[in-house]
Order: C-alpha cells, then structure tokens, then sequence
C-alpha cells in the first residue's frame, strides 16, 4: 500500500489526493502554513491522516524555529498549534493529535529539557502518532475481520483506507482484514458526491490492491439493498460522540437508515482517537460547510446554474440506534454505547 504521509529529509511529503486517480502527485511541505494549506485544501483528508499531518507539520515547524530563544520558542509552538486547529472544524483527531504534542511539550518544558531536547522529542511524538496509527488501522481489522462473513459484499462510503490514515485504513483496514483471514469479499463503492472520495480513491486503492471492486453512484444502495446485492456496510467516522453518534461524510446517514429498513449489519470503524467522550452526542459535534464551487463544478466542469444557492456540508451524523457495531482497535463496542465506548479506555490503556 502506498503510504500516505512521510517524512523525509527535512519536509513532509503527501499523496495530492485531489490528483487521484489520474495523476500519482506528490506535494512537498516545507513550513507549517504548507501542512495547514494541504488539510484545509484536502490535499490530504481523512480524519486519522489529518492528525498525524497536523503532528508532523508542528514538529517540523519547530524544528526550524529553535534559534529565538525559549519564550519566542514557546509563543511560535502555540502558534503553530493554533494554525493547526484553525484548519478543519469536525474531524476530533485533528485536535487529539494536536494536544498529545501540546502534551509532550509540556512535559520536556516541566523537566526543564532544553529547546533542543523539547525538538527532538516533538518529533519522536509526531512519528509515535503515525505509527500508533498504523497499527491501531490494523487492529480494526482483525477485530472487524471476525463480522464479515464469507463471500460478503460490503458497501462503503467516501474514502476510509490507507489513504485516510497512515496506512492500512479503518473501514477498508476491515476489508482488508477480511482478506488476510482468507475471506472471499467485495466492496461496493459509493461514489460520494461532491468530493467523489469513494469513485477516486477507494476504488483506486481496492483496485490497485487487487480486490474486486464495483464502483455505484450514491442514489443506487437502497435498490441494490433490496435486491439482497449487499451484506453489510463500513464505514469510517471523522468524530463518534460519547453515546455513539457518528459524524462521518455526508451521505452516511441515509445509508444507515436504508441498511435498517432491509436488516442490513451497519459498522463504524474507528480509532479511538475518533471518539470525543467530552461532546455527549452528535447535536454537539460541529459540522463544516465547505465551498459552493464543489457542488456547482466537477473538476472545471460547472454542472448548476449560476446564482442558485448552494449547501455544502462536508458530514452528517447517524444516530447511534442505527449503528449495529463501533468497531475499534480495542475490540467492537455495541449499544448502549454510553458504557461500552468509556470502557474502551479502560481496557485499552
């Protein structure tokens, strides 16, 4: 699998994902508002992926702002932190990740470790959150491996596979999975409207992975549904509330109300990075309008008429009596998810 984020010699190096499937880009970040541009512009996107792209690019920003002194050192690094948060509002791994290296920064500074000392441990933590990453994708996985069952045929939605995350990916991190327990399946894919995630990116990474793939517009499920064409769907999750709610890609919502109407299995999957047990359900959960211009155009193609108006909200929330499963690195939690997903941290460490 590709990787999706790297860094290497002294900057951070991304697939452009707007290029994706035509063109294998690749964009170069060399300062902080270089990483801010590429989430806020969603040059890389996927909750996960944002994360670790917010941790590296604070990392790398520090190590190039070492030579003004300790308290210029520390304004610069909160700074960073701010650009950072001010990228994009819903995905809550973006501001997990942003606090563990507040966190490591906190810890060097108490102990009195010199700025150079503080550099290198930001940068061990922002690696530590990538490959954390990885290895927790690999985890749902497995968990999520043992509820697919032979011959499947999975529906998903918008983009949740190694190129939402570090690697491996959540909701196709349990195709995946399925794969690697010897399992026969195949994914169907919606394409997502507006951004088109499901036609150019999970199909580009299933087919380059060889795995049978069937690419459908997103108005088409619920015939397919009640034609017995699907088993179950994944999807992933950009913020899950205390009680289970799940904001994920617009769309979603409507698919999990189809899925329960024809008694179809309906999974989130997640890092536990993903769950923000301080929003207590999913009326909390901010969600971002972007711009008209992905509605109105595809590519520099305009498909509405100028001077209609446009909404453009970027997710939406299923409820959690919808969700058949929460499927994490730490096991699968199931309703009522108020206690199931706090014990998570718990059992988890």
């Amino acid at each position: 699998m590709l990787p999706t984020i790297a860094w290497q010699d002294d900057a951070i190096v991304m697939v452009d994902q707007r290029k994706l499937p035509r063109d294998e880009v690749y964009v170069t970040c060399r300062t902080a508002n270089d990483v801010a541009r590429a989430i806020k512009t969603m040059v890389i996107r996927g909750a996960p992926a944002i994360g670790v792209a917010a941790a590296m690019g604070i990392a790398m920003a520090m190590q190039r702002n070492g030579a003004r002194g300790t308290k210029q050192f520390t304004t610069d690094f909160q700074r960073t932190c701010d650009l950072m948060a001010g990228t994009r509002p819903t995905a809550v791994n973006l501001f997990w990740a942003i606090d563990r290296m507040k966190r490591a920064f906190a810890e060097e500074a108490h102990a009195g470790a010199s700025v150079a000392e503080i550099q290198q441990r930001l940068v061990r933590e922002a690696q530590a959150i990538h490959d954390e990453d990885v290895e927790s994708c690999r985890a749902i996985g497995r968990h999520g491996a043992a509820l697919v069952p032979d011959e499947a045929r999975i529906l998903t939605h918008c983009n949740a596979g190694a190129l939402a995350t570090a690697g491996y990916g959540t909701a196709l991190g349990v195709v995946r999975g399925a794969i690697e327990a010897g399992k026969h399946v195949a994914v169907i894919a919606d394409e997502t409207r507006p951004f088109l995630q499901g036609a150019r990116l999970t199909a580009w990474e299933l087919v380059r992975d060889g795995i049978e793939t069937t690419v459908i517009t997103d108005n088409m499920a619920g015939s397919l549904m009640r034609q017995g064409q699907v088993n179950l769907v994944v999807v992933g999750a950009d913020r899950i509330a205390a009680n289970g709610d799940a904001a994920n890609k617009v769309g979603t919502y409507p698919l999990a109300i189809l899925a329960r109407e024809h008694g179809i299995p309906f999974y989130v999957a997640a890092p536990r990075s993903t769950i923000d047990l301080a929003t207590p359900n999913g009326e909390g959960i901010p969600i971002e309008e972007r711009d008209a211009r992905e509605v109105t155009h595809v590519g520099a193609t305009q498909v509405a008429p100028a001077g209609a108006r446009v909404r453009n909200p970027s997710f939406d929330v299923t409820p959690a009596r919808l969700i058949t499963g929460i499927i994490t690195e730490c096991g699968v939690a199931r309703a009522p998810y108020e206690a199931s997903l706090r014990a998570l941290f718990h059992e988890g460490g």
